[in-house]
């Protein structure tokens, strides 16, 4: 785990190419099709061979629940524990971590209810909390984690991590965002909330001339920047995470595979 621009998809890579992995995104944002560069899915060549599960779920249009994504991932996780490899669950959803380490339970949204996700989610204590992920203290308290997982979070401080979105920014801003985002658009409504408030409304705005390249990457890295802090204010709740900078990460998570299989 980690926030956005912490360097998840390359550390993940590198330990499922050195322990038979396969790797499921935690991303809400890249089960959608069509949204490749803007959510900075792996590219063919960045998967380096590596299994990936996650990706391209539906059109930014459908509707994808947490549950949704829960029960995908617990049959991709068991697919590939049934082949002898190692699943390696990776993203920045703390929302959908915490739904498959936290084993939540669905239930019927409630009569009227609004919220897009709109489940409610019964935790082991059986404490009720309907999933928006912008109302911390509507969700239950964490009980204990399966024992089967273990999680690692990758830690920034936050002045380089600025520095790292930016870069990650400037980069995103070529030819193929504009290809992608003149695609989305002509299939989508910014009102659609798979599209606002992130890269493509601002590569849209530069597009049209409403704003210069710079102030495009600016915004979409300050967003970014607060998507982060968002995140990491989501991952603090949750104690069982064992943070690491990011050269450190590979190791410690080669040596916790290495002893789970000798047991």
């Amino acid at each position: 785990m980690g926030p956005t621009g912490s360097g998840k998809t390359g550390v993940s890579v590198a330990i499922a190419r050195k322990t038979d992995g396969e790797i499921i995104s935690a991303d809400s944002r890249t089960v959608y099709k069509g949204m490749d560069v803007g959510t900075a899915k792996p590219t063919t060549i960045e998967r380096e061979g590596v299994p990936h599960f996650g990706f391209d779920l539906v059109e930014p249009d459908e509707r994808f629940t947490v549950k949704d994504w829960k029960d995908y991932a617990e049959k991709v996780i068991a697919d590939i524990e049934g082949r002898g490899n190692v699943p390696i669950v990776v993203g920045g959803t703390g929302l959908y971590v915490d739904a498959l380490i936290f084993d939540y339970k669905f239930e019927a949204p409630s009569k009227g209810y609004g919220v897009e996700r709109g489940e409610c989610i019964k935790n082991l204590n059986g404490k009720n909390g309907s999933l928006e992920q912008n109302d911390l203290q509507k969700y239950p308290d964490r009980q204990k984690m399966c024992s089967k997982y273990k999680v690692f979070g990758i830690f920034w401080e936050p002045e380089e991590l600025k520095k790292r979105l930016l870069i990650r920014a400037n980069k995103m801003f070529n030819d193929e965002l504009y290809a992608e985002t003149e695609q989305l658009v002509k299939k989508n409504s910014f009102e659609n909330k798979a599209m606002t408030g992130d890269v493509y409304e601002f590569a849209w705005k530069y597009m049209r001339n409403e704003i210069g390249r710079e102030e495009a990457v600016r915004l979409t890295a300050t967003c970014d920047w607060h998507l982060a802090k968002r995140q990491m204010t989501w991952f603090k709740r949750n104690k069982n995470i064992m943070w690491l900078p990011l050269e450190k990460v590979e190791t410690a998570v080669l040596k916790c595979i290495q002893n789970e299989q000798r047991k």
